[in-house]
């Protein structure tokens, strides 16, 4: 029986570029499988040499050597005590020192300058004579007034002689009496004439009194606009110089006017609001004054309302028309403050880390209040005495492990050291009010005494530094704690002394 030959089958009808085709798809469906397993090998590989666990325990010094045993990597913070304390409600603004009063001193009368009596920049005394005008003309107006005074005085009194003697004759009947009453009207005349002359010689007095030009006022003169020899006229534009008061003297600044309710009632109630003039760079204080007054007006082009302080200034530190800093204090409210530094603003508001006994810190939202230029006043979401992070917080997320600075690891990641105690038997407080693992040095002569130099004459300053400095012998924790981290940011600024 002949055999069936067998079907021919796909693969042999196929054309050769048709087979080539499927080769090529079943190649590159392998390539792609083979990019793929690659790839989900070395993500796995990467992950696992993140995470896993370091085979030394903890990690390197500062917390960032490695992995620690019990998880994520240790960092080193800075940190301090939110803590409860007067806390000044202040205003900051940018003033313009005005003085009282400028004078430009004019001349009343014309002719030649002889004398200037003053040298630029000099202070001077009100009614100090500062210039002479050549007197002589007005002297010689003077005498002319005078004289034509004593001619009608002598005629005034020879028609009251004759008036007199009319007089009598009119009651003998020996005389008219139109003569009587003409001899009266001119002793009339004489004496109009009488107050002419004296007012003539007033006049001529006052003149030959402008021929000395005199300060108005106490203050500084400015710099000379005319030299002697030079002829000058009354009421000229530039004047010989300009005086202007500069003790006491006034900086004008302006306030919102939200403020000025508040201002109000502090005027209201008598209370002296204190104003510094501060430099620039807001660094130094140049004089302290007190609030004076408010404008009747609110600018409606930037909703503010202008305003006045006085300050004595008695060592000349503010310069008319000169730009200052001002800061104005309203009042001082008991508050519980943390650095500024600590404060942090997130999506849904600020918050701050505090740090737990375990040295984890937590993530904690806050609600602010008042803020000053180095505190911010914290109404909700802290207690006093908490530790809170104000330096490397953008490394920190809730339940990082932090290391405190001042502190040192123990081995194998667990608690800081101890600091050992004092000569006095009393611990020295670390940064953040633990011990530590560096004994904190009190200051020296040589830092006290410039720390003290660094007031500037701020009597208020002074006292504050007197009371820290007192505060740190008699071993307050808060006050140690305090000079522990001025030591530790003077030496990462400046190094070791």
């Amino acid at each position: 029986m002949p055999q069936t030959p067998p079907a021919p089958s796909h693969d042999s009808q196929a054309t050769p570029p048709a087979r080539a085709a499927a080769g090529w798809r079943r190649h590159r469906g392998w390539g792609t499988a083979l990019a793929l397993l690659l790839i989900v090998a070395l993500v796995g590989g990467s992950w696992y040499l993140i995470k896993r666990p370091a085979a030394g325990g903890g990690g390197g010094p500062g917390g960032r050597g490695g992995f620690g045993a019990n998880g994520p990597p240790t960092v080193t913070v800075g940190h301090a005590l939110a803590q409860r304390k007067p806390l000044p409600v202040t205003l900051d603004a940018l003033g313009t020192v005005t003085p009282l009063a400028t004078v430009t001193l004019k001349p009343q009368v014309g002719g030649v300058l002889t004398q200037v009596l003053f040298e630029e920049g000099q202070r001077v005394k009100k009614g100090q004579l500062l210039a002479q005008i050549d007197p002589r003309p007005y002297e010689q107006v003077l005498m002319q007034a005078q004289g034509a005074l004593k001619r009608d005085q002598a005629q005034l009194e020879a028609a009251r002689v004759t008036l007199q003697r009319y007089k009598t004759l009119l009651g003998q009947d020996s005389i008219a009496r139109q003569e009587v009453d003409t001899q009266a009207a001119l002793v009339s005349q004489l004496e109009g004439a009488i107050v002419t002359d004296r007012a003539n010689v007033a006049a001529a007095q006052l003149n030959l009194d402008f021929t000395r030009i005199t300060s108005p006022i106490d203050g500084r003169i400015g710099l000379r606009a005319v030299d002697p020899g030079n002829t000058v006229t009354a009421n000229s534009t530039t004047g010989i110089a300009v005086v202007t008061q500069i003790n006491p003297i006034d900086v004008q600044f302006s306030v919102p006017q939200d403020r000025v309710p508040e201002i109000m009632r502090q005027l209201q109630a008598g209370d002296a609001m204190q104003v510094v003039a501060l430099d620039r760079t807001r660094s130094d204080a140049l004089d302290t004054g007190r609030f004076s007054t408010l404008d009747n007006v609110v600018d409606v082009s930037t909703g503010t309302v202008k305003s006045k302080a006085r300050f004595e200034n008695a060592k000349s530190t503010l310069f008319p028309n000169q730009f200052v800093n001002v800061r104005m204090t309203l009042r001082t409210i008991d508050a519980l403050v943390v650095p500024v530094t600590a404060v942090r603003n997130g999506p849904k508001g600020p918050y701050v880390f505090v740090v737990g006994e375990d040295r984890k810190v937590k993530m904690r939202a806050i609600k602010r209040g008042e803020t000053t230029v180095e505190w911010i006043q914290i109404t909700e979401g802290l207690k006093e005495g908490e530790q809170v992070v104000t330096e490397g917080g953008d490394r920190l997320d809730d339940g990082t492990r932090v290391q405190l600075q001042g502190e040192t690891p123990a081995p194998g990641g667990g608690a800081p050291v101890a600091r050992a105690p004092g000569a006095d038997g009393k611990p020295v407080a670390a940064a953040g009010g633990e011990a530590g693992a560096r004994k904190v040095s009190p200051p020296n002569a040589e830092q006290r005494q410039r720390m003290l130099d660094s007031a500037g004459g701020d009597a208020e300053k002074l006292a504050q530094r007197k009371a820290f400095l007192a505060a740190i012998d008699r071993g307050d924790p808060e006050a140690l704690e305090r000079w522990q981290q001025m030591s530790q940011r003077r030496r990462r600024n400046n190094g070791p002394e």
